[in-house]
């Protein structure tokens, strides 16, 4: 045999092997696109039959609420709920409608529009006559004669007007109201106005001159005389006891992340509406946190403000202190105004605010959630309510421990610090950077736990009938919607 017949026969032979190669590169790419739209399929299916059980068999007037026992027949929002009563603040109604418009906006599928349509319905019937909206919404008549409803035919002159932003419960609200209304193209009079409607009411009554947010704001603007350029201090004395209320709910409040929520939900009006008037809102709220950074000793912030811009009593177990919890919430909203504008001065802040936070951990690594004036003692409350160093006897009811995310804020710091950072981080609040895209064995494990209904049941049992057993959970329903809208949009 010839050196050219041995080099040919070589040659041949190596063709084939590529050849095979590349045949089973192929053909393994078919299969798995194949499997990829077969999960695709299965997974738009999922959708749809977890939809219509939540539209057709869980929804009151287009609402929902938080859990439901596994057949549906007892209920519950933050309480146990027997009316007609549907409940707003997350995970209630407009998380759900939230989760029905990331799932049309991935397909064009209309079922996933109508039901979405459907929450909107039933969050426009709830809008206060200030523009926001209350934790739940009554549909049965005496119970809804006793808020002002813009939709109420009559309003009595004792019913309550009250728009809270206390647990993203409004903020929820417009930020669905906003995503459906350009679902719709800004086409739907009724949507459009509703939004517009709730963002006035929370620029024009909500907002304070200096910038910061009450938790609770009526169709009358709050009245008071404060210096909107006054920056936050501690009293020179405060009452260990607690006096009343003295209606806290009007003054400057960042309890329960109140902030980033606000700053999310005016951020997301700015994009959609490119209305500069809510981007404008933001970072005044923005600036407002840059006033209510408490001095040293504490470089940190409180949970409630009077018009003094000092620590003052909310409830009785919320005294005036410095938080460990809503200051890390502080902290990530100052970075998504430092995303949006560029402006350092968003930035300076926080290098001696995370270093007093990471000082002040507790043994076991977590924040408390107050810490006392000066002394930056741990405060907490006994069942009885009596203020006490000691965290032996505390409630159950109340986070006074929260989890440290100093870490990752100090990470992100460093990331945003250096030069040209704004070209590499997107101009993108703290929620709707948070989301990560599922892979394909969380979505068929989302798949296969629905039942037959096309329901997702866990056995958490309800909280608040005390009763255990299987549940259908509104958190874990919004989840796995999002988490498949997400997918199908791939």
């Amino acid at each position: 045999m010839t050196s050219a017949t041995h080099t040919g026969r070589l040659q041949l032979s190596w063709i084939c092997i590529w050849s095979v190669a590349i045949s089973s590169l192929v053909i393994g790419n078919i299969r798995a696109a194949t499997a990829a739209d077969e999960l695709k399929k299965a997974a738009l299916a999922t959708a749809k039959q977890a939809t219509a059980f939540l539209t057709d068999r869980v929804s009151t007037e287009g609402g929902y609420l938080w859990r439901y026992s596994s057949d549906l027949t007892l209920k519950e929002g933050e309480g146990v709920v027997t009316t007609q009563t549907v409940w707003v603040q997350p995970p209630g109604t407009p998380s759900v409608g939230e989760a029905f418009v990331h799932l049309y906006e991935a397909t064009d599928d209309t079922q996933f529009l109508d039901a979405a349509r459907a929450v909107g319905e039933a969050l426009r019937r709830g809008q206060m006559r200030s523009g926001g909206w209350q934790a739940m919404i009554e549909f049965e008549p005496d119970l809804r004669a006793k808020w002002a409803y813009r939709t109420n035919s009559t309003l009595s002159p004792r019913a309550k007007d009250q728009s809270t932003l206390d647990d993203d419960k409004t903020q929820s609200a417009i930020r669905f109201v906003i995503q459906l209304d350009r679902a719709l193209q800004f086409k739907d009079a009724q949507v459009h106005e509703m939004a517009i409607y709730s963002l006035d009411g929370l620029l024009q009554n909500g907002q304070l001159p200096n910038g910061g947010f009450p938790q609770v704001w009526t169709d009358k603007k709050i009245g008071h005389d404060e210096d909107s350029g006054l920056r936050a201090s501690f009293p020179e004395t405060w009452s260990r006891e607690y006096h009343g209320h003295g209606e806290y709910w009007y003054r400057y409040t960042l309890n329960d992340n109140l902030a980033p929520d606000v700053l999310d939900t005016l951020f997301l009006a700015a994009e959609v509406y490119g209305d500069s008037r809510y981007s404008d809102a933001a970072l005044t709220l923005a600036d407002f946190l840059l006033l209510a950074q408490l001095p040293e000793p504490q470089p940190a912030w409180a949970q409630q403000y009077s018009f003094d811009m000092q620590p003052i009593w909310a409830r009785k177990f919320e005294p005036p202190a410095v938080t460990g919890g809503e200051s890390q919430g502080v902290i990530e909203t100052l970075f998504a105004a430092y995303r949006y504008t560029g402006d350092k001065k968003y930035l300076a802040p926080i290098p001696r605010a995370i270093e007093y936070l990471e000082k002040s951990k507790l043994p076991d690594g977590r924040l408390a959630r107050f810490y006392e004036l000066r002394t930056n003692r741990p405060l907490y409350f006994t069942k009885d309510y009596q203020l006490t160093y000691d965290d032996s006897d505390i409630p159950a009811h109340y986070s006074f421990k929260t989890v440290s995310r100093l870490d990752r804020l100090r990470q992100e710091y460093n990331t945003l610090v250096q030069p040209d950072a704004l070209k590499r981080v997107p101009v993108r609040s703290r929620r709707f950077a948070s989301d990560l895209s599922p892979d394909q064995k969380q979505i068929q494990t989302i798949i296969s736990s629905t039942d037959d209904r096309g329901a997702w049941v866990t056995n958490s049992g309800l909280r608040y009938h005390k009763a255990k057993g299987e549940v259908i959970d509104m958190r874990v329903a919004v989840a796995n919607l999002r988490a498949l809208a997400q997918f199908l949009s791939q």
